[in-house]
């Protein structure tokens, strides 16, 4: 005989057994697009906060750009040489008289070699005789050495001339040869080949061959004009 389906208001209840629960409500299934969209979120996070910390610190760069722009490179010192008097044909005053009133006072100035149209280094020197509205009141000569390369001084420091060029008995100012320690009197004359010429400058001490080369001067007025060189 087949038994019949018990009516479902009929069935008993399950008995509920402490400490274990019935049976849940169904999960729902995970999404597989999810962790590629966390992480797009977290890369464009990244992305917007490299983009801000880049735009607030290139302004800090543009004041140490500037600054760096503002900073001035100081001029070169300027060449005592161009200060000095150029003798030409067409100007050749080097000073006035007065400036070389005193005994012993010298002036350095150049004057141009019309052969060569080189500017030599030249001294001019006011000699303790003679007076100064003639050209016998002073001596001009060519700073440049009369052979060699080196460029002459005019030594009016006696204690140099005592140590540095040995020359014991200096008395008064003397002109040397810094690489020969040569000195060429300003008080004394020599004569020199080949028409034996008398020429100022004589040799105290050394070896070099000759005087310096000498310097003609005028004196115009008040005005002392260096005409040539020799």
């Amino acid at each position: 005989m087949t038994e019949q389906p018990t009516p479902a208001h009929l069935k008993a209840d399950m008995p509920q057994i402490p400490g274990v629960g019935g049976p849940g409500p169904k999960r729902v299934g995970r999404n597989p697009m999810l962790p590629l969209i966390v992480a797009l979120a977290v890369v464009g996070v990244v992305l917007l906060l490299a983009v801000h910390w880049l735009s607030r610190s290139k302004p800090a760069e543009g004041p140490r750009e500037e600054q760096t722009a503002q900073i001035e490179v100081p001029p070169p010192p300027p060449d005592p040489a161009t200060a000095l008097p150029h003798a030409t044909e067409a100007n050749p005053a080097i000073a006035d008289v007065a400036a070389l009133s005193k005994p012993w006072s010298s002036l350095d100035f150049f004057v141009r070699n019309r052969l060569t149209g080189e500017n030599i280094p030249a001294t001019i020197i006011r000699l303790p005789m003679g007076s100064p509205a003639v050209p016998g009141g002073y001596w001009a000569f060519s700073r440049k050495a009369p052979f060699g390369s080196c460029e002459l001084e005019y030594i009016a420091d006696l204690n140099k001339l005592r140590t540095e060029y040995e020359y014991k008995s200096a008395n008064h100012p003397l002109v040397g040869n810094p690489c020969t320690h040569t000195l060429y009197d300003p008080l004394k004359t020599t004569t020199i080949p080949p028409d034996n010429a008398w020429t100022r400058g004589a040799i105290v001490q050394g070896s070099d061959l000759r005087p310096p080369l000498g310097v003609e001067i005028k004196i115009q007025g008040k005005q002392i004009l260096a005409i040539r060189s020799e």
